[in-house]
C-alpha cells in the first residue's frame, strides 16, 4: 500500500501545481502539510492538515491529501471519510484534483472488495479526464477479475488509443484471449509488444503461457528461457515449475545449453535445481544447486538446498546448510525458522523450542512459528503448552486450521471432549467447500463420520496425484481408522513419490497403529536404503572406503583481521568462536564464562586452576583453567577439553590447538566458505 502512495504522489505531480493556480490553497498550514509528506512525514503532514481543517473546514485540498495519508497507513474507513469530504468539497472545475480523488477512492474500494463503488468512481474519473488512461487500466482489471472479458477488451482498446506505442492495452488483451484459451488470438498481440520491445520479458512469458495452451512445447520452453534471460521475470519462473513430461524434457535442455553458454553464471542451474525440486527430483536437485552454490554461493540457493535436502531426509546437511546461509545474512527471519524446524528434524527438540522462543521475542506476528512451537511442545508432550501455542496462533489468525485441529488432538488427550469437539466443528465451517479441504478429513474422522472423511481425503488426491505429502496425509487418516492396509498402501505411494522425511514420520503419533507392522518396518528400511544410494557420498559425516569422514564447517571472515569465525557448541551452549591456529587453548571471555557459569553450562568442579597463556600473536593474559566437558565442533564432538578464561572481558573467542589437534586434517576452502576436516 506504500507502493501504491507513492505512485499516486508521482502520477499526480500535484504538489508542484498546488501553488500554481490561485484557486488552490496557499495557507500556511496547508503549504506545512503538503511539504510534510514530500518529505515522507505522515504524522507532521496529518498534524498540519488537521490545523488547516480546523481554519478551513470546507478545504477540499486539505481532506485528498489527509486521505492520501489515511491509505498509506491502510486507515480504509478514515481514508474514505476524507475522501468523501475531498469530493464534495474541491471545486468542480479543478479536474486534476477531482478525478485523483475518484480514482484514489475506487482504489480503496477495490481493497475492501466492493467492486460497484469502484466501478463506480473508475466511471466518474474516466468521465472527468477521458484521456488519462490510468483509470481505464484499473477498472480494466477489475473486469478481468470478474471474467467480463469484453468489458476489460473495450478498456485495454481505449488505452492503444491513447497510447499506441504502449504495452498496457495489448498485453491485457493478450491476457484476456488467454483466459478464454483463444491462444492464437493471444499471440498476435504479445507478437506486436514482443516487436515494439524486444527487452519486454512479460510479452515472452505470456506469449509461452499460450504455446503451453496449444501444446507447441518448443517454442514455449524458448519464450520462458528469453523471459528469464531479460530478468527473473515472476510469471515465467510460475510457468517452468508446473510443465508436463514433454515441456520439462524440452526446458530442461535449455536451460543446460544456456548453463554452458554462461560458465560465470549460477542461474541457469538455480532454474534447473528449482524443476526438478517441484517435481520431488530431491537428489537431481541437490546436484544442481550445490554446481550453482560453487559458481556463486548465495542465501537463495542455499535456501533452496536445504529445502530440499529436508525433504530427502538429509537433516544434518539441511541444518549446515541454514548456517551457512545465516552466516551470510544473519538474523533473515525465514533461515531463522527453517534452523528450528531443521533442529527437530535432527532430534534436538528442545533446542528447537528454545530455537522458536528467541525468533518469536523478535517477530511476535509469526502464526506458523507458534503452530510450529506447539507442534514441537506436543512431540515432548508438553500438552499445556502446545495448547497455549496453538491459541496464541488463532489470536493472530482466527482461520488457521491446522492450529484448530492440533489444538483439538491436545484437548482429547487431556480428556476435554467438548473443546475438542467444538475446535473440530470450526474446522469443518471453515472448509465448507472443496477447494477449501486443507484438514478436514481429521475433524469428520474424529467426530466419528468416517465416509465423510475419505471423501475429503479423495478430493484431496484428486486435486494432485503428483505429490507425495497428499498420500503421506492419506496413510495418517487411514491409520488412525485402524484400517492398515489401507493406511500401509498410500504411505507405500507416499514414499515411491519421493518422500523422506523419515524423522518426521518417526514422531508422527498420526503412524502409531501402523508403526509396529513388519510391512511398515520394511518400508522404512528399503526407502531409507533407495534415499541412501540415491544421496551423495562427499558431504559431511559420510565415510569412505577407509573409514574417514569428511565434515564441512562453515565459516565467516572478520573484516578487519581476516580471521575465520566457526559456530561450535560449548556444553550444549552455541558460540561462535575465532578459528586460530596459533592459539594454543580453547579461550572464553569473562562475559562468556559467567553467563555459562549462572545458566549451569559449567559449574564449580569444572574449574581446574589458573596459568599464563600466550595468543596468537604474543600478548599475556592470566586465566582461569577449566575443562569443557563436550565441544562440538561441524558434527564432530570431543570431550574434557582444557579452555582458559580471560580477564579482559572484550578478548575473542578463541577456538586454538587443543580441540584444533584433536580433529584431523583441515583445509580452508576460502570459494565455498567452509573449514574441511579428515577425520579418522
Amino acid at each position: 500500500m506504500r507502493h501504491l502512495f507513492i505512485i499516486l504522489i508521482s502520477m499526480s505531480s500535484l504538489m508542484a501545481l498546488a501553488q500554481e493556480k490561485n484557486s488552490r490553497p496557499s495557507s500556511y498550514n496547508y503549504r506545512r502539510g503538503v511539504e510534510a509528506i514530500q518529505n515522507d512525514n505522515a504524522e507532521e503532514a496529518l498534524e498540519y492538515l488537521n490545523k488547516e481543517i480546523e481554519e478551513n473546514p470546507k478545504n477540499g485540498y486539505a481532506f485528498f491529501w489527509i486521505a492520501l495519508v489515511r491509505l498509506q497507513r491502510e486507515e480504509y474507513g478514515r481514508m474514505l471519510t476524507s475522501a468523501d469530504l475531498s469530493i464534495k468539497y474541491l471545486p468542480k472545475k479543478d479536474t486534476e484534483y477531482l478525478y485523483l480523488a475518484y480514482s484514489t477512492r475506487a482504489r480503496v474500494y477495490s481493497e475492501l472488495e466492493d467492486t460497484v463503488k469502484a466501478l463506480d468512481d473508475y466511471a466518474s474519473a474516466i468521465k472527468i479526464m477521458p484521456d488519462n488512461e490510468d483509470a481505464y487500466e484499473k477498472r480494466a482489471q477489475i473486469y478481468y477479475e470478474q471474467k467480463k472479458y469484453d468489458l476489460a477488451d473495450a478498456d485495454y482498446r481505449k488505452i492503444i488509443s491513447l497510447d499506441q506505442g504502449g504495452v498496457v492495452g495489448y498485453m491485457g488483451i493478450g491476457r484476456n484471449k488467454n483466459a478464454r484459451k483463444l491462444w492464437d488470438e493471444a499471440i498476435v498481440q504479445f507478437d506486436h509488444v514482443a516487436k515494439l520491445y524486444s527487452d519486454y520479458s512479460s510479452a515472452f512469458a505470456f506469449r509461452a503461457e499460450s504455446y503451453l495452451g496449444k501444446q507447441d512445447w518448443d517454442k514455449a520452453t524458448d519464450d520462458i528461457v528469453k523471459a528469464l534471460d531479460i530478468d527473473e521475470n515472476a510469471k515465467a519462473f510460475y510457468l517452468m515449475q508446473g510443465l508436463d513430461d514433454a515441456a520439462f524434457a524440452s526446458l530442461k535442455a535449455k536451460f543446460q545449453i544456456k548453463s554452458s553458454k554462461e560458465p560465470n553464471s549460477d542461474r541457469w542451474l538455480y532454474y534447473l535445481g528449482i524443476i526438478h525440486e517441484q517435481r520431488a527430483m530431491y537428489p537431481q536437485a541437490i546436484k544442481f544447486y550445490e554446481e550453482a552454490n560453487k559458481r556463486n554461493l548465495s542465501v537463495r540457493t542455499l535456501e533452496q538446498l536445504a529445502y530440499c535436502y529436508g525433504d530427502n531426509g538429509q537433516y544434518e546437511l539441511r541444518l549446515a546448510a541454514i548456517e551457512k546461509a545465516l552466516d551470510m545474512e544473519p538474523g533473515k527471519q525465514v533461515l531463522l525458522c527453517m534452523r528450528a524446524d531443521a533442529l527437530y528434524d535432527v532430534g534436538k527438540i528442545n533446542e528447537a523450542i528454545l530455537e522458536w522462543d528467541s525468533i518469536l521475542a523478535m517477530f511476535p506476528d509469526n502464526v506458523s512459528g507458534y503452530y510450529r512451537r506447539g507442534w514441537f511442545k506436543k512431540a515432548i508432550d508438553d500438552i499445556d503448552g502446545a495448547i497455549e501455542d496453538f491459541t496464541l496462533a488463532l489470536v493472530l489468525d482466527p482461520e488457521d486450521v491446522h492450529s484448530y485441529i492440533s489444538r483439538a488432538n491436545m484437548y482429547e488427550k487431556q480428556g476435554k471432549k467438548e473443546l475438542a469437539r467444538a475446535d473440530y466443528e470450526k474446522v469443518i465451517e471453515l472448509e465448507a467447500t472443496p477447494d477449501d479441504y486443507q484438514v478436514s478429513m481429521y475433524a469428520y474422522q474424529a467426530l466419528g463420520d468416517n465416509e465423510k472423511a475419505i471423501e475429503v481425503m479423495d478430493t484431496l488426491i484428486a486435486r494432485d496425484t503428483t505429490k507425495a505429502r497428499v498420500y503421506y496425509e492419506a496413510a495418517c487418516l487411514y491409520s488412525k481408522m485402524n484400517r492398515q492396509d489401507e493406511a500401509l498402501n498410500h504411505l507405500e505411494t507416499c514414499l515411491a513419490k519421493g518422500y523422506r522425511r523419515f524423522a518426521h514420520i518417526a514422531g508422527d503419533h498420526d503412524m502409531d497403529n501402523i508403526r509396529e507392522s513388519p510391512r511398515f518396518v520394511e518400508l522404512i528400511e528399503t526407502y531409507k536404503s533407495k534415499a541412501d544410494s540415491e544421496n551423495p557420498v562427499k558431504h559431511e559425516g559420510n565415510k569412505d572406503p577407509r573409514n574417514v569422514s569428511v565434515y564441512e564447517v562453515p565459516y565467516t571472515k572478520d573484516g578487519s583481521s581476516n580471521l575465520c569465525n566457526v559456530k561450535c557448541t560449548i556444553n550444549d551452549l552455541p558460540l561462535y568462536f575465532i578459528f586460530d591456529t596459533g592459539a594454543s587453548d580453547v579461550s572464553l571471555s569473562q562475559v562468556e564464562a559467567t553467563f555459562m557459569m549462572k545458566n549451569g553450562y559449567i559449574n564449580k568442579t569444572d574449574v581446574i586452576g589458573n596459568a599464563y597463556f600466550s595468543d596468537a600473536v604474543g600478548n599475556v593474559n592470566v586465566g582461569t583453567i577449566i575443562n569443557l566437558r563436550s565441544v562440538d565442533f561441524g558434527g564432530l564432538r570431543l570431550t574434557n577439553v582444557k579452555a582458559s578464561v580471560t580477564q579482559n572481558q572484550k578478548a575473542p573467542l578463541l577456538l586454538g590447538q587443543s580441540v584444533l589437534g584433536r580433529l584431523g586434517k583441515i583445509e580452508i576452502d576460502n570459494a565455498n566458505r567452509v573449514l574441511r576436516i579428515t577425520n579418522k
